[in-house]
């Protein structure tokens, strides 16, 4: 991931060694050209990062109501991230309108991120779960990220 904020240019690579059960957390100053934060943790044999986690929950069959926790990991711990089926919504996207399911996924609040926030993730009420919308809401003057589906491909 490379992020740019302001004059702050950071790079940061996590790397999953499944078979030695381990994960490298690499952090780079692109401006400095210099080492920010290195380090090893010991991971579970089924731990995803935020974006795997999220594909995950496609695989799961939670009703409203219902919730589950899956390993999440962003290289520098590992937490239990639970996951809650919340309503039945009907989502319009660019792609159209879906029929869906709305799920909180709890990594912020200092679960795995600091922040102060909720997530969101939208899955379509079918056998494909389709990621259609995920929104995060953040406690600062950023405010709200939502992403939308915008078109479906085959």
């Amino acid at each position: 991931m490379t992020s740019h904020e302001g004059n702050r240019q950071r790079e940061t690579k996590v790397t999953f060694d499944y078979e030695h059960k381990r994960a490298a957390y690499l952090e780079r100053d692109k401006v400095k050209n210099s080492t920010v934060l290195q380090q090893e943790i010991e991971i579970p044999p089924c731990v995803h990062d935020v974006i795997g986690g999220i594909y995950q929950m496609r695989t799961l069959n939670l009703d409203v109501g219902q919730s589950t926790q899956i390993p999440v990991s962003d290289g520098k711990k590992v937490v239990m991230a639970r996951i809650e089926a919340q309503q039945h919504e009907d989502i319009k996207t660019p792609a159209g309108t879906f029929k869906t399911i709305r799920y909180e996924v709890y990594l912020f609040n200092g679960i795995l991120y600091k922040r102060q926030a909720h997530m969101y993730v939208w899955l379509t009420d079918d056998r494909r779960k389709i990621p259609v919308q995920l929104r995060v809401r953040l406690q600062f003057t950023i405010g709200t990220i939502t992403f939308l589906m915008a078109k479906q491909e085959n």
